[in-house]
């Protein structure tokens, strides 16, 4: 079909009902947890709501706890289990969100293991009063 547009399942949700294998570390009724196929380092851990969501900014206020005690569970066990010295959790909204829906990812980090903070370059503020604009800014929209 020439220009048909063929929309793909989700993954994560395929793998929330059970579709495709997938090496599940924690489920309960709201989420899912389980090793990303392409792990930053062995034990990186993606945890999603089972419920398609896509961004950090479309979970329901309800979803705020059952979403984010798993994810505090899952980054001690990744700790603990990779005898880490601590994780990197962290989620991307839309830019370089590989899977269109919601998930924490819980790297184990130990030191000197080659990652710098965060993936990209720091920046600076160019002066006292564009961080006061720039939170005056954020400020503004909450």
């Amino acid at each position: 079909m020439r220009g048909a547009v063929i929309d793909k399942p989700c993954v994560f949700c395929t793998i929330a009902r059970g579709e495709v294998p997938a090496h599940i570390v924690y489920e309960d009724d709201v989420v899912i947890a389980f090793l990303d196929h392409r792990p930053v380092f062995l034990g990186h851990t993606l945890v999603a709501p089972r419920a398609h969501i896509e961004t950090l900014a479309d979970l329901p206020a309800d979803l705020l706890e059952p979403f984010f005690a798993p994810v505090q569970r899952v980054a001690r066990a990744v700790e603990a289990g990779m005898e880490a010295d601590g994780t990197f959790v962290a989620i991307n909204n839309k830019i370089s969100q590989s899977v269109p829906h919601l998930h924490a990812h819980v790297v184990p980090r130990r030191r000197k293991d080659g990652l710098r903070g965060f993936f990209w370059p720091r920046q600076k503020y160019r002066d006292e009063d564009q961080i006061i604009e720039t939170a005056d800014l954020i400020r503004a929209a909450l």
